[in-house]
């Protein structure tokens, strides 16, 4: 009897497990039928790509009107010339086959014409290869973030690092005004032989290089005597030069355009006032070597602070350029350094598009995503190694300074790549960091 109950109840349970399996194989059997007819998940919609023709729009938005289109026009060219280079075929920047087109508008560099631009193409590219000017292109970030849109910005404003969708290529504004500080201490022998001034942009631009100034001078212990503001486009600095030369100024930084400099430097020269003058960046452009109305004198004591290479410096990358611009863009325009840096700062983003498209992913995400793994990149030696795998993201604070040479119609090197002595890493602590506004 007890071998029967026995028989019986392994019976029941081999039942019980018999049907507990039958259930769970027919609810595997459900949730697989469910999984299959899902829907597979969508890829992200491309926006400016041509997966057919393998070309990609890109934005530019450009000054060729506006008090900067001195500079505009030059950059614009680059663009333009690294584009027919692409489109000509085997030129290495990106893989074989892909093209681009560029989407240019200009907005004659005033900040609401950047905005409309920039709505009206938008939904035509896949990011901005080109956003030119400081005041031009902080206004656009909060529109940049919301459409997932990278913007490579004409600019060294020390604001651009700080935001993930604005990638610099260059040292900033602030080290450009801090390097220049620290060579007139060394250059004046000591800060009781100085005496500083600054002549800036009411703009986003001035401010930054005023920015840097004032954090250079509070570093060394140095006084500001003057501080002038002027106006972009601004025709008479006679009030200006007065200023600065009843400060009794030595030493000046020129945070301007250069639509400014020939004339601050035209007056002082008439106003029998030679200071040194320090030029961030855009205070030059290269038809100074050339300019009917400025005697090379009146830049006797100009010096120009930049961390970009000049026109033929012997580089590593340099006779590729030469090359592109001889078969691209002599019939464009005359040689000029903007247009070297504009074609420098289009391969930085050709560099981030060819990761994109080997990642398959030429979506505005997949494209940050590419920009966020670029690390270690210099354009054959042409510029200092690029770092975006974090956040600001790390260009370089090293700037030089030059001094025009008008009978060679190119530059003397007066002191070699440096950072901001108020940055230096202090020897007993390896782990020190330097701030983050540049």
């Amino acid at each position: 009897m007890n071998q029967i109950m026995k028989n019986l109840s392994v019976l029941f349970f081999a039942s019980i497990l018999s049907v507990a399996c039958q259930e769970q194989a027919t609810q595997k059997t459900t949730e697989k039928k469910a999984e299959a007819a899902k829907p597979a998940a969508a890829k992200p919609a491309l926006v400016g790509v041509d997966m057919a023709t393998k070309t990609v729009n890109i934005g530019a938005l450009n000054d060729e009107s506006g008090p900067a289109a001195v500079l505009g026009k030059p950059f614009a060219l680059g663009k333009r010339i690294l584009a027919k280079q692409i489109n000509a075929g085997s030129s290495g920047i990106l893989p074989e086959g892909w093209k681009i087109n560029l989407v240019e508008r200009d907005h004659g560099y005033n900040p609401g014409k950047s905005e409309a631009a920039y709505k009206e193409i938008k939904d035509k590219v896949l990011f901005f290869g080109t956003t030119f000017g400081t005041p031009n292109t902080l206004p656009l970030r909060p529109f940049l973030k919301q459409d997932n849109i990278v913007a490579f910005p004409a600019s060294l404003s020390s604001e651009m690092a700080n935001f993930e969708f604005t990638p610099p290529v260059g040292a900033s504004y602030v080290s450009e005004a801090h390097r220049a500080l620290d060579w007139a201490l060394e250059k004046a022998g000591g800060a009781d032989k100085l005496k500083v001034a600054i002549v800036y942009d009411q703009t986003d631009y001035g401010k930054d290089g005023h920015k840097g100034l004032m954090e250079a001078a509070k570093f060394h212990k140095v006084n500001v005597v003057a501080e002038q503001t002027i106006a972009p486009g601004q025709k008479d600095f006679t009030a200006v030069i007065a200023a600065l030369k009843k400060a009794q100024a030595t030493h000046i930084l020129l945070t301007v355009l250069p639509s400014s400099t020939g004339p601050i430097l035209g007056t002082a020269a008439k106003m029998k006032y030679m200071p040194t003058w320090m030029g961030n960046t855009p205070s030059w452009v290269d038809p100074f070597f050339a300019h009917p109305q400025l005697p090379a004198a009146v830049f006797t004591n100009y010096y120009w602070v930049n961390s970009m290479p000049f026109w033929g410096e012997k580089l590593p990358g340099m006779d590729k350029f030469l090359d592109a611009f001889g078969k691209y863009g002599k019939e464009m325009g005359r040689p000029d350094f903007y247009i070297l840096v504009s074609y420098l700062h289009g391969l930085s983003s050709m560099q981030v598009l060819s990761k994109a498209i080997a990642a398959n992913d030429l979506s505005r995400a997949g494209f940050l995503k590419a920009l966020k793994s670029l690390k270690g990149w210099d354009a054959d030696g042409m510029i200092k190694p690029q770092d975006f795998t974090k956040m600001p993201y790390e260009t370089t604070s090293m700037t030089r300074i030059l001094k025009p040479d008008f009978t060679k119609k190119s530059w003397t090197v007066i002191a070699d790549y440096a950072e901001p002595k108020a940055w230096a890493k202090p020897a007993a602590d390896d782990k020190a960091e330097k701030p983050t506004t540049h």
